[in-house]
């Protein structure tokens, strides 16, 4: 999709950069529009590409990623962004507390969670 909508783009990109064989190649004062729109346009044109390819998937993935974090609860098997693997045993405002060994337990920022595996099984 992403191809097709690129290739449409470039062909009114070309087409409106090239003249028509009618008017014999050379633009008419009437045809020069404006200097700063024809300078504008294709910038534009690339915020908006930049806008929807990277920037609003990246809003999403984040916004995504802060409602799981949200919604942590005890048991919750977590990855830190540090690649600690461990369960969450305690939460208080912006910290968890996660359990990683036998009576070993840390303190670490919601915001250093970068997965929620699931959740833990009582043995």
């Amino acid at each position: 999709m992403a191809s097709n909508l690129l290739s449409v783009i470039q062909q009114i990109v070309l087409s409106a950069a090239t003249p028509d064989a009618a008017g014999g190649g050379a633009p008419t004062p009437t045809d020069a529009g404006n200097p700063l729109v024809q300078m504008l346009f294709p910038l534009m044109l690339c915020f908006f590409i930049f806008y929807f390819l990277l920037i609003r998937p990246q809003q999403k993935q984040r916004q995504r990623h802060e409602e799981q974090v949200n919604q942590l609860k005890k048991g919750d098997r977590i990855v830190t962004s540090g690649g600690i693997f461990g369960s969450i045993v305690g939460m208080k405002d912006n910290i968890a507390v996660v359990k990683i060994a036998e009576n070993v337990k840390i303190e670490i920022l919601k915001s250093a969670i970068s997965q929620i595996i699931g959740h833990e099984e009582n043995k």
